[in-house]
């Protein structure tokens, strides 16, 4: 009998532990990055042992964070990409070179030989991009300050790995020769990088798109998707090639093709490819923990874990200070930031024993994947008992709504949507109760005279309290998708009898608030950027009613549109190719439009034309 190939067991074995121990941590509440890290730890060599090559694995999986980096890369246009080059250079620069710089002084200072603390300073300053990143998305921050702000930290990052690689041969004894030798082969090595990124950037402008048009129209999605792969991994493999980083390679791709119209595509193909080599990602870091070192000196990894987080804690919590980042996002930003990176171990293993013995290289090494593995930890202990009294403990203090509210309508958000719909409501003399969460807002409006309430429309106490039980319509206009839908949710069960009138973030939240039963929804910025296009004809010299009505067609066939989505927005591929044929169809109509448009126009100059002979014939008569 045929023993089976040692990759069917492996993957056996890796999917085996993913789908046994992710679901339960997610079920208690700790995520799945801890899942995925207890699920390495235990078939690592010091869990079960079922898996030995930890390296090997960490090396495949490491595609992971590239192919996360090129989707990151697919959602930034080279335009908002440049607007972010102060950030990225800026604070990026001021989070690296302040932390390394900490923690070389307290390496030295605590008696270590100066090349090994400035390349555990150097290791120890980087972060986790996957880990970050993920947790930004999950919680729908990265187009806040504090996530564009620690995505350009951690962007930097990815971009100083890079001389942090090239110094460490110039910390490793050599001889002159040597090093004179080796001082030309870095000349060589910076033309070598010049010209794989030149290549890329031209290859992406002038090459890319037509390939995958030609690619496209194939009709053969399985080809498609091996031709995105195989774009990811061709410009991953050049830029390892010239020594870079990978995934700042696919990052750049990904930017040189976010303004393609294959970028939905694109995405949807990569997706699970990314979720699942990430999760191999986490896995291998969990078994890349060594926890031979971790017993022999349980006591100086401990000062080693404690000591560079706490450090980096410090530094960066003041950075977040002196960004000017709210004060509510502070801790998720600085805490994120603090653990340690998977970059860090490509610095600690290219060191090598000239510049690293090997027993600190362990030490580092186990330091690393032991703060990846605590801080999904802190963060779920942040959320339950920080973060609930720090949202109110910097601003000011106020009381949570206690005086039962007879209301009417009640106004759930009062920002700058939920304020013109208040605003509007209350100059008909209506009586408006509002409930907002954030305590700045709430005082400065009632320093205008609006009747604002401090307190969060998602517990159940607060709604009855502001008179839910008694409004005949109910303002959802928070910001937040995921709260409006708990809040929507409460409303449903406890309170049927109110109409729910909401704001719709985009048109997925536009999606689930159908799912609900909600037909009173807006998109927030969907009318006023059809007046914005109604204004722009019109200075283009459109008579009014001729560019209203341009405005309500294209409204109403938008509308039509997302009727037509909206049952397949679960389904990635067919709400495409739902949306690829309603624009086709729109298109083709409006071209039509636009003909008829035009031989209308020509047909007025022609009448006024003869107007202007006859005027003229009668003059001279």
């Amino acid at each position: 009998m045929e023993h089976a190939p040692a990759w069917l067991t492996s993957s056996l074995i890796y999917l085996g532990a993913a789908v046994l121990v992710v679901p339960l941590s997610r079920a208690l509440g700790l995520g799945s990055i801890i899942g995925y890290l207890v699920a390495g730890i235990a078939i690592g060599p010091w869990g079960l042992g079922l898996v030995s090559s930890v390296e090997d694995v960490l090396h495949f999986a490491e595609f992971g964070v590239v192919l996360m980096l090129f989707l990151v890369g697919l959602e930034l246009e080279p335009k908002r990409l440049w607007n972010l080059r102060r950030p990225i250079f800026g604070w990026g620069a001021a989070q690296v070179l302040s932390c390394a710089a900490v923690l070389f002084a307290v390496g030295w200072a605590v008696g270590a030989e100066w090349r090994v603390a400035l390349v555990a300073a150097l290791g120890l300053a980087l972060s986790s991009t996957a880990i970050a990143l993920q947790v930004f998305g999950e919680r729908n921050l990265l187009r806040t300050p504090s996530g564009q702000a620690g995505f350009s930290i951690l962007l930097f990052q990815d971009v100083a790995a890079i001389p942090i690689l090239a110094l460490l041969p110039l910390l490793a004894s050599a001889t002159a020769a040597e090093q004179s030798l080796s001082g030309l082969d870095r000349a060589l090595e910076a033309l070598k990088i010049v010209g794989v990124i030149a290549g890329i950037i031209l290859g992406g402008r002038l090459a890319l798109r037509p390939l995958l048009r030609w690619i496209a129209r194939s009709d053969t999605p399985e080809i498609f998707t091996a031709a995105a792969l195989l774009l990811v991994v061709a410009i991953a493999a050049l830029m390892q090639f010239v020594g870079l980083s990978m995934a700042l390679g696919a990052f750049l791709a990904g930017v040189l093709l976010a303004e393609s119209e294959y970028r939905r595509e694109l995405e949807t193909d990569i997706e699970p490819f990314k979720g699942l080599l990430l999760g191999l990602f986490f896995i291998a870091v969990g078994m890349s923990i060594n926890f031979g070192v971790l017993i022999a000196s349980p006591v100086l990894m401990a000062l080693l874990v404690v000591g560079f987080m706490a450090i980096k804690l410090a530094v960066i919590y003041a950075l977040a200070k002196a960004m000017g980042l709210a004060y509510q996002e502070r801790p998720v930003f600085t805490l994120l930031l603090a653990q340690g990176g998977e970059f860090a171990f490509v610095v600690f293993q290219a060191a090598g024993p000239d510049v690293l013995p090997p027993e600190i290289t362990s030490l580092l090494i186990g330091a690393v994947a032991l703060s990846m593995l605590l801080s999904p930890l802190l963060l779920v202990l942040l959320d339950k008992f920080v973060l609930p009294r720090y949202s109110r403990s910097n601003g000011p203090q106020l009381e949570e709504i206690s005086e039962q509210q007879d209301a009417k309508v009640l106004i759930c958000g009062f920002g700058r949507y939920g304020q013109i719909v208040g605003r509007m409501l209350m100059s008909q003399g209506l009586r408006v109760t509002v409930l907002d969460h954030d305590a700045d807002t709430v005082e400065g409006l009632r320093q205008f005279g609006f009747r604002v309430f401090y307190g969060d429309a998602t517990r159940l106490d607060l709604l009855r309290t502001a008179g839910a039980g008694t409004a005949k319509a109910i303002v959802v206009a928070v910001d937040d998708i995921e709260q409006s839908l708990e809040i929507v949710d409460l409303v449903k069960e406890h309170f049927p009898k109110a109409r729910i009138i909401a704001r719709a973030r985009n048109v997925n939240h536009l999606f689930q608030l159908r799912d609900r039963g909600v037909t009173d929804v807006e998109r927030e910025v969907f009318e006023s950027s059809l007046r914005s296009a109604r204004s722009t004809l019109e200075a283009l010299g459109w008579p009014a009613h001729e560019a209203r009505e341009s405005a309500m067609r294209f409204r109403r066939r938008n509308l039509k549109l997302s009727d037509e989505m909206y049952p397949h927005y679960k389904d990635r591929a067919k709400l495409i190719a739902a949306n690829k044929a309603g624009r086709q169809q729109f298109e083709e109509q409006m071209a039509r439009e636009r003909e008829e448009r035009q031989r209308r126009s020509g047909r007025d100059w022609e009448r006024i034309g003869e107007e202007e002979e006859m005027k003229k014939e009668e003059a001279d008569g």
